[in-house]
């Protein structure tokens, strides 16, 4: 089995949060340490006032309703749900910085760094994925 897991979320959609957070707090309950280093519009997933309310993809506005119907936690509550398993979360310190972000701006917990630190994760991790 896989003792690392490095998760890079480069998009910011609904079914996007959804794919990254699933994946990454499957592999944390299965004792793997996981990381999830956020950049470009990734960042929505952890941004205070918009991971909330992500896009759905055009024409799929039909699956909202499936997600409530099936109690599907929101990507907020799902955030706080990964940490309290310890999933690792990297903002990307360049992205912020070409967007005049704060960390601030971010859920409480996050790490600051670039693509050094994802490196540093990722050299040894055995599952590398990217959404």
């Amino acid at each position: 089995m896989a003792n690392k897991v490095a998760i890079i979320a480069s998009n910011g959609g609904l079914f996007d949060a959804y794919k990254v957070f699933n994946i990454a707090m499957a592999a944390a309950a299965t004792d793997q340490e996981v990381a999830i280093f956020f950049t470009f519009v990734g960042l929505n997933l952890i941004h205070k006032e918009t991971n909330g309310k992500l896009p759905l993809p055009e024409r799929k506005e039909h699956f909202a309703e499936g997600f409530k119907k099936a109690n599907v936690p929101s990507i907020p509550e799902l955030v706080i749900m990964a940490q309290e398993i310890d999933v690792k979360f990297i903002g990307c310190q360049m992205t912020m910085d070409v967007l005049g972000m704060e960390k601030e701006a971010f859920v409480d917990g996050i790490e600051v760094g670039g693509a050094v630190t994802l490196l540093e994760f990722a050299k040894d991790a055995d599952v590398i994925l990217t959404f």
